[in-house]
C-alpha cells in the first residue's frame, strides 16, 4: 500500500501536469482568438470551390500570409460563393491583385494564392473584396480533357461510320483502281524510259546552260557596276552638272536670238548655194551640148579621112556653104 509521501508526490505531479495542459490550451486558445488579423472577402461566381476548407492556407506568391476563416453561399445569389480569409496584419493586398484556387499536391486539397498587384495600384482596405481569380489548374486540365474526350468520341464515331461494310467495299474498290493506275503508270514509264531519260538529260543540259548564262549575267552586271562606279562616269556626270550650271547662268534669251540669226544666215547661204548650183548646172549642160557637137564633127572628119585620106592634102569643099550663099547674093 502506497505511503502518504508517495500519494503527495503523485498528487503534485498530477497537478503540475494539469497546469501544464491548461496553460497550453490557454496559450493556443488565446493565440487563436486574440491574435489580430486583417479580414478580406473573395466572391467566386459559378466557380467550384471543392477542396477548399476552413483553415486552408492562404499564400501570397508562395508565402503563407493567412488562413480561410469561413466559406458560405451568398443568400441573394446561390451561384456566388463567399470566402472569408484572415491575413497577417500589414499584408500588402493591392486592388488589382487576384485570388486563385490552386491545388496542394495530388491530395485533392486546395488553397488560395494571392497573385498579381502592381506597385502603382492602391492598397485594399480591411473588409474589402479581393478580385476572384481562376480556378485550379486541375479543373482547367479537367475541362480540356472533357473537350478532348468529346472530340475523340466524334472521331471514333466517324471512324465507326467509315468502317461500315459498304464503305469498306468502296475503299477496297478505290484501292484496286489506284493499284491498277499505278501499274499502268509503271508500264508507261517503262515504255518511255528512254524518252524520260533523254528529257532528263535535256533538262540537265538546259540547267547547265542556265547556270552559265547566270554566271555571264552576273559578270556583266559586275562590269556594269564597275563602269558605273568608275571615275569616267563621275567625270561625265560632273561635266553634265557643269554644263547645266553654265546653261542656267547664261542669258538664254540672247543665246536664242543669236541662234536665230545663225539659222537665218545659214538659210540665206543655202539659198545662194542652191542658185549657184542651178546656174552651174545650166552652164554645164551648155558645155556638154557643145562638146557633143564637137565630138560629132570630129567623128564626121575622121570618117571622111578614113574614106579619102587625100582630103588632108587638098582639102574638101562643102556644097551650099553659108559663105557661098552670101557671095551669090
Amino acid at each position: 500500500m502506497p505511503s502518504r509521501a508517495q500519494k503527495i508526490r503523485l498528487g503534485i505531479f498530477v497537478m503540475i501536469g494539469l497546469l501544464a495542459i491548461i496553460s497550453l490550451i490557454a496559450f493556443f486558445t488565446t493565440n487563436k482568438y486574440l491574435q489580430k488579423t486583417d479580414t478580406y472577402y473573395i466572391a467566386y461566381q459559378d466557380v467550384s470551390v471543392s477542396g477548399l476548407e476552413v483553415g486552408s492556407p492562404v499564400k501570397y506568391l508562395g508565402i503563407k500570409v493567412g488562413t480561410i476563416k469561413n466559406i458560405s453561399i451568398a443568400p441573394e445569389d446561390v451561384s456566388r460563393i463567399i470566402v472569408k480569409v484572415a491575413l497577417k496584419p500589414g499584408t500588402p493586398v493591392k486592388e488589382d491583385a487576384r485570388a486563385d484556387i490552386v491545388s496542394i499536391g495530388i491530395t485533392g486539397l486546395k488553397m488560395l494564392e494571392i497573385r498579381g498587384g502592381s506597385n502603382a495600384s492602391a492598397l485594399l482596405k480591411e473588409g474589402d473584396y479581393i478580385t476572384a481569380g481562376s480556378s485550379s489548374i486541375t479543373e482547367e486540365i479537367t475541362g480540356k480533357a472533357e473537350v478532348l474526350a468529346e472530340k475523340m468520341e466524334r472521331v471514333l464515331n466517324n471512324l465507326q461510320k467509315f468502317t461500315q461494310p459498304e464503305n469498306l467495299d468502296k475503299i477496297t474498290q478505290m484501292a484496286e483502281r489506284a493499284s491498277a493506275s499505278f501499274e499502268k503508270m509503271d508500264a508507261m514509264i517503262s515504255e518511255n524510259r528512254r524518252g524520260v531519260q533523254a528529257t532528263v538529260r535535256s533538262v540537265t543540259s538546259i540547267a547547265v546552260r542556265l547556270d552559265t548564262t547566270s554566271q555571264l549575267l552576273y559578270e556583266s552586271v559586275s562590269r556594269i557596276n564597275q563602269i558605273v562606279r568608275s571615275d569616267t562616269v563621275e567625270q561625265i556626270l560632273a561635266s553634265t552638272r557643269d554644263i547645266s550650271r553654265k546653261l542656267k547662268e547664261a542669258d538664254l534669251e540672247q543665246l536664242i536670238q543669236e541662234l536665230g540669226e545663225v539659222v537665218n544666215r545659214t538659210n540665206r547661204l543655202l539659198i545662194q548655194i542652191d542658185h549657184d548650183l542651178e546656174r552651174g548646172s545650166l552652164d554645164f549642160l551648155s558645155s556638154m551640148s557643145q562638146l557633143k557637137t564637137t565630138l560629132e564633127n570630129l567623128n564626121q572628119a575622121s570618117r571622111l579621112i578614113e574614106e579619102d585620106p587625100s582630103v588632108l592634102i587638098r582639102g574638101t569643099k562643102f556644097k551650099s556653104t553659108p559663105d557661098e550663099q552670101l557671095k551669090r547674093k
